[in-house]
């Protein structure tokens, strides 16, 4: 799965001559927590976060009156206080290199880009949501944990055939290597009876759930 697959394109963004009180304002509007920053070529330059405000705005517990703090809001310009050392994506990357930057940046969105222009954003939320889709969490059918206690060449293709002698496909399959070798498999067949019956002779099952 691609970055493109799952990035928001063309992004709600902001300009760097902004004033912050804008950012704000559409933070508000949106429920937005970040926002990318762009010249007026649609290069990226920045992003503005919440934090990054709240770093360089006083609050209302100041000495300031509230006149005075919204001064500063409406003077206060975008790229005073952006993040300027940003990390960025391609479309064509991995969805799980994306995470990964994510992850060892400890950040939670990232500007898309494409020869130097935004074409959209990846957040953590499209991660989650593409780990849930790639799980098939949302489908009918039965989820079964099989737990391999000998890794070996062919050991998918013949629980795909067992499988498929009883008319039963396989729409979702995750192999989990930690400790022990577990596959997950989702199959079309709601009656998880079913599947069991199919499977426990020949394998471990630790886990089955139907979803209907």
């Amino acid at each position: 799965m691609f970055v493109k697959d799952k990035m928001t394109k063309n992004p709600v963004t902001i300009s760097p001559d902004d004033v912050v009180s804008s950012a704000l304002d559409i933070f508000s509007k949106y429920d937005f927590h970040r926002l990318p920053v762009v010249d007026k070529s649609n290069h990226v330059v920045g992003l503005i976060t919440e934090t990054k405000v709240a770093e360089n705005v006083p609050s209302k517990a100041t000495s300031l009156s509230i006149h005075e703090i919204n001064y500063l809001l409406n003077k206060t310009r975008i790229e005073d206080i952006m993040i300027k050392d940003i990390k960025t994506v391609s479309p064509d990357d991995l969805l799980e290199e994306a995470a990964d930057v994510m992850v060892k940046s400890n950040i939670f969105t990232l500007p898309v880009v494409d020869k130097g222009f935004l074409v959209g954003i990846i957040t953590q939320k499209d991660i989650f949501n593409a780990f849930i889709e790639v799980q098939g969490y949302y489908n009918q059918g039965t989820r079964v944990v099989i737990e391999i206690e000998k890794d070996q060449p062919g050991i998918l293709r013949d629980i795909a055939s067992i499988l498929a002698k009883a008319n039963i496909s396989i729409t979702h399959l995750v192999v989990e290597r930690g400790e022990k070798i577990n596959v997950v498999v989702r199959v079309d067949e709601t009656n998880s009876d079913i599947v069991s019956e199919l499977l426990k002779s020949d394998y471990k099952i630790i886990d089955i759930k139907s979803y209907k």
